[in-house]
């Protein structure tokens, strides 16, 4: 894509879209408040606003190769992003969104290929994900690449999940009840979102309905 498109639609949007909801930005120029806060992969396929169809100031939103979070005592920015969500803009939901054809879950599953191409990728997804890759490799054994790739997919949210709880002010607000985590897969063939239901200790189509937070035990049968 040329970056003329790109300027191109800039300019489109100061004509269009801004003029047609210039009520919007004048609000959104005096602060946000959000009340979801949605983490998801860098990949160019994903679109949180498209997906939820939400408008600018709905979603604070936190990207990364493989919607990854660190534990709580990591030094990164996702810890800070959390930490901002949760204390300045009491953020009342946290959605962790994989995907479908992952390149990042790809690459934790031939981890070692990594390190000489792309050795920061490398770093990231062996220090971050790393409990993903054991429970693949010690709990699933002859199932296709593809099959495989699903299952990272779905066990990688649900280890992120984990990982928010060791935050304390997650931890707190989740035992009050103010805060609820979501874990979802969006398939991008199908449009199709699937959440955790930890019920039924699998991934199903997500409805109308709110889904209890995952149990961490399950994050061994994700599938």
């Amino acid at each position: 894509m040329p970056i003329n498109r790109i300027i191109a639609g800039l300019n489109d949007f100061q004509e269009n879209y801004f003029k047609a909801h210039q009520d919007l930005f004048e609000r959104l120029s005096h602060g946000q408040t959000p009340e979801i806060l949605f983490i998801t992969c860098s990949d160019s396929r994903i679109d949180p606003n498209l997906l939820t169809q939400t408008l600018p100031g709905e979603l604070f939103i936190i990207r990364n190769l493989g919607n990854i979070i660190p534990p709580y005592g990591s030094l990164n920015s996702e810890g800070a992003g959390i930490e901002y969500a949760i204390q300045a803009l009491d953020i009342k939901e946290i959605i962790v969104c994989g995907h479908s054809h992952c390149g990042s879950m790809k690459g934790l599953l031939k981890l070692k290929s990594l390190s000489d191409e792309m050795p920061l990728v490398y770093d990231w997804l062996k220090h971050f994900a790393e409990a993903t890759r054991l429970i693949i490799r010690d709990n699933y054994h002859g199932y296709s690449d593809e099959e495989l790739l699903k299952i990272a997919v779905q066990t990688n949210v649900l280890t992120q999940i984990e990982n928010l709880e060791t935050y304390p002010a997650i931890r707190t607000r989740l035992h009050a009840g103010k805060l609820h985590l979501h874990a979802w897969v969006y398939e991008i063939e199908s449009g199709q979102i699937t959440a955790y239901d930890a019920s039924k200790g699998q991934f199903v189509p997500l409805i109308q309905e709110s889904f209890p937070v995952p149990d961490p035990l399950a994050v061994m049968n994700p599938v």
